[in-house]
C-alpha cells in the first residue's frame, strides 16, 4: 500500500495533537511531520516532501495563505487542504488562487477529514457546497446566461458540466449526476480547460468569474 505522505500545521498544540491521534488511526495515511506556523511547515517540505498538507489559516511567523503561496510556487504537485475554524470566505479565496486544493472547518467528522485528504490526493477539488456558492456566486447557470459559455465556445454539456464544477461537485458525482462515466467526465474538462486556456478548476472558475 502507497501511503499518503501528510503534513500537519497549525500553531494551536491541542489541534496537532488531536488531529495526530485521529489521522495516526487511518492505516493509509503517514504523518511526516508537524509544524506550527508557515515558515516550519516549508523546511517540512523541503525535508519530508509531502503529498498532502493540512494547513491552518492565522499562525505567527508566517501565515497559512503566505505559506500555501511559497509551497505551491516551489513544489505545485503538494497538495494543501486550508484548515481552519471559521468560515474566512477572503481568505479562503486567496488560498485557492494561490494553488490550493480546497477548504475544510477544523469540527470536521475524523473519518470525513481522512476521505477528503484521500479525495485531494486522487486529484479532487475539495470546496464544501455553501462555499462554493459564496465563491462561484457571479458565474452564471444555464438558465440565467449562457452567452458567457458561448462566448468561450463551451457547448451545452460543456456549460452543465462547468456548472456542476461550480457548486462543487466531484468527477465522481458529475458522473452520476450525468449518467456519464467518469473517463468521458474527464474528457470533457480537458476540452473545458483548453476552451478557457486553463489547467485546473480553480483557475476555470476564476475566469469564468472574472468575465
Amino acid at each position: 500500500m502507497n501511503k499518503i505522505k501528510l503534513l500537519l500545521v497549525d500553531d494551536q498544540e491541542l489541534i496537532r495533537e488531536s488531529l495526530k491521534i485521529v489521522l495516526s488511526m487511518e492505516e493509509d495515511l503517514d504523518l511526516v511531520g508537524v509544524a506550527s506556523n508557515g515558515e516550519e511547515a516549508i523546511l517540512l517540505c523541503e525535508s519530508h516532501q509531502p503529498d498532502v498538507i493540512l494547513m491552518d489559516i492565522n499562525m505567527p511567523v508566517m501565515n497559512g495563505i503566505e505559506a500555501t503561496k511559497q509551497i505551491k510556487s516551489k513544489w505545485p504537485n503538494i497538495q494543501v487542504i486550508i484548515l481552519t475554524t471559521f468560515q474566512e470566505v477572503d481568505y479562503v479565496k486567496t488560498a485557492l488562487s494561490y494553488g490550493a486544493e480546497g477548504y475544510l472547518l477544523k469540527a470536521i467528522h475524523p473519518k470525513d477529514l481522512a476521505s477528503s485528504i484521500r479525495l485531494v490526493s486522487r486529484g479532487e477539488m475539495l470546496i464544501p457546497q455553501q462555499l462554493a456558492r459564496q465563491l462561484l456566486s457571479s458565474i452564471p447557470n444555464e438558465t440565467k446566461d449562457e452567452s458567457l459559455y458561448r462566448k468561450f465556445g463551451l457547448s451545452e454539456r460543456e456549460g452543465q458540466i462547468l456548472q456542476l464544477i461550480a457548486n462543487g461537485l466531484s468527477n465522481r458525482a458529475i458522473s452520476e449526476r450525468l449518467f456519464l462515466t467518469e473517463g468521458t467526465v474527464k474528457n470533457y474538462i480537458s476540452k473545458i480547460y483548453a476552451k478557457l486556456e486553463v489547467s485546473d478548476r480553480t483557475s476555470a472558475l476564476k475566469k469564468m468569474q472574472e468575465e
